[in-house]
């Protein structure tokens, strides 16, 4: 049976592909196409942030992953390095998880 799912979800991927590729270069070039398209991945990570951050099955929690992500934001406002902001979120949320 996990197999079926497995040969269904990569022709549904592929199928998804093709059609993107399908699609006419007058559509992709419509201004609103190409902003909707550039917007896309910010909303994206913006909605995985806040799901992983802020919930715990199927109720909205604030604990240390919250302070973690707080101190991130601190980093990057501070323009640390990209591998430095997840070392720092992770020192956070590994200490304040150690205390509590």
């Amino acid at each position: 049976m996990i197999w079926g799912a497995v040969v269904v979800g990569s022709l549904c991927c592929y199928g998804l592909k093709l059609a993107g590729l399908s699609v006419p270069r007058r559509i992709l070039e419509n201004p609103r196409v190409e902003r909707m398209a550039a917007l896309l991945p910010v909303a994206l990570i913006a909605a995985l942030v806040v799901i992983q951050g802020f919930t715990t099955g199927h109720e909205i929690v604030i604990d240390a992953r919250a302070a973690g992500l707080a101190a991130a934001v601190v980093a990057i406002r501070l323009r640390a390095p990209f591998l430095v902001t997840v070392a720092v979120a992770a020192l956070v949320t590994a200490l304040l998880r150690l205390v509590t």
